[in-house]
């Protein structure tokens, strides 16, 4: 299997179970608006989770390609599946890290009865420390500032070293863009609040709708577009599109005739048989 599209199906997966806990959240909180706490911050750390999880899948997206362009005659043996499957045990690992704290910190801080209380499903209701903002924002700066410098260096080594393949290097430098296309997208999130704020300024009364829409154009749409754009781009994945969706009617349509064919063929011999006899 090729290294890429293991890549290419993490972050895929990843962005499925995302939406999954966001409209899960979203159908709950539109039903009883309340959760109970312990539901609430099992659902709310999956979700930061998954988030987290997005910037560093394509971040060794980059590098992949930044192998298989600057170094095609190596990349065989410095992509195998098995450290692909490495690199993902890592980055479920670094984004623990980041993520385990916050439970911690409640855990810790927070008395037995919060946790059987019921709240808004939001994460400043729930992870309420002035630490934890700080943390968060400091974690969440760090990470997309390692993930820009990741696909900037990738880029311009793929400008600059790739030279002699010209084709191979347009297409790696547009997949690089693209990454930092979809990067721009997940970063959507941390705007989130601030948008849900100032339109909730506006209409006080629509806050349910407002978060809702919101989510659907910040949570929702980006990571429902990135994934098909990556994959349409891809010419094997383009192949196996029109292949099967786009040709089936007219692959279907000459079956059809194709059997007529074979059918009235079959007819025709087995009427000249009787006729010899």
């Amino acid at each position: 299997m090729n290294p890429r599209y293991i890549l290419y199906m993490h972050l895929v997966i990843n962005d499925i179970l995302l939406l999954t806990i966001f409209t899960l959240i979203q159908v709950l909180t539109f039903i009883v608006f309340t959760l109970n706490v312990s539901l609430c911050i099992v659902l709310l750390i999956l979700g930061i989770l998954f988030s987290l999880n997005n910037p560093l899948t394509l971040a060794a997206m980059a590098v992949e390609c930044y192998i298989a362009i600057c170094f095609p005659l190596h990349h065989t043996q410095i992509c195998t599946v098995r450290k692909i499957y490495l690199v993902i045990i890592l980055i479920w690992t670094l984004n623990a890290i980041f993520v385990l704290p916050d439970l911690l910190v409640i855990l810790a801080n927070e008395p037995v009865d919060f946790f059987h209380s019921r709240v808004a499903c939001l994460r400043q209701n729930v992870f309420k420390t002035p630490y934890l903002t700080v943390k968060r924002d400091v974690s969440n700066t760090v990470l997309l500032v390692l993930v820009w410098l990741t696909l900037f260096y990738t880029y311009f080594r793929i400008l600059f070293t790739a030279k002699a393949a010209a084709a191979d290097a347009k297409k790696a430098r547009n997949t690089i863009l693209l990454h930092g296309v979809q990067l721009l997208l997940c970063m959507l999130t941390y705007v989130y609040n601030l948008a849900v704020e100032g339109l909730t300024h506006f209409f006080p009364k629509d806050v349910q709708d407002i978060r809702f829409t919101v989510s659907i154009f910040i949570q929702v749409l980006p990571r429902l577009i990135s994934p098909i754009v990556y994959g349409i781009r891809d010419k094997m994945f383009r192949n196996y599109l029109k292949k099967n969706l786009f040709c089936t009617r007219f692959r279907t349509h000459a079956e059809k005739c194709q059997e007529k064919t074979n059918t009235e063929t079959v007819v025709h011999l087995a009427m000249s048989i009787v006729d010899s006899n």
